[in-house]
C-alpha cells in the first residue's frame, strides 16, 4: 500500500472513531430540559432517568434542615403561573448540598433542578435559580408618570 492511501485510511478512521466518541459523549450527557406540564403528561415514562425540569417553587412547600452532608431541602415545584392552589401540576423535589443564594425559602423562585424521578420525587442533585430579570418594569412605576 502506498505511504500517501495509508495516510489517508489512517485520517479518515482518526476523524471517524472522534465523529463517535463526540456522538456517545452529548448522547450519554444529554438530558432534556421539561416544564412542569411536560413532566406531568410524562413522568410515568422518566422513572429513574436523568431528567431536567424548570418551574417555580410553590410558596409555603419550602422544608429545610442541616444534615452532614449538607442541607437537605424538599419543596414543590409548580408551574411558572403557580399560585400555589390545587389543581396546579406540581413535582415534589428534595435535594442535599448547597442551596444556592438566591433561592426563596418563603417560594416562588424560578429554579431548575437535574436529578431523577422515581417514587414520585424529583431527587435533585443539581439546583439552579434563575436572576430576576434587571429590565422588567416595576409595579409602581408605570402608576408614578
Amino acid at each position: 500500500m502506498k505511504p500517501r492511501t495509508r495516510f489517508a485510511v489512517a485520517a479518515v478512521l482518526i476523524v471517524g472513531a472522534v465523529a463517535y466518541l463526540m456522538y456517545t459523549g452529548v448522547r450519554q450527557s444529554a438530558v432534556y430540559y421539561l416544564t412542569i406540564e411536560e413532566f406531568a403528561a410524562k413522568k410515568h415514562v422518566l422513572a429513574n432517568e436523568g431528567i431536567r425540569i424548570a418551574g417555580r417553587v410553590t410558596p409555603g412547600s419550602v422544608s429545610k434542615k442541616m444534615t452532614p452532608v449538607g442541607e437537605e431541602l424538599n419543596f414543590q415545584l409548580g408551574d411558572f403561573t403557580s399560585d400555589g392552589h390545587p389543581g396546579n401540576d406540581t413535582v415534589r423535589v428534595h435535594f442535599v448540598g448547597v442551596t444556592p443564594d438566591m433561592f426563596k425559602a418563603e417560594g416562588g423562585s424560578d429554579v431548575i433542578v437535574e436529578g431523577k424521578f422515581r417514587d414520585g420525587v424529583v431527587y435533585a442533585h443539581s439546583v439552579l435559580t434563575s436572576c430576576p430579570s434587571k429590565y422588567e418594569a416595576e409595579a409602581e412605576a408605570g402608576s408614578r408618570n
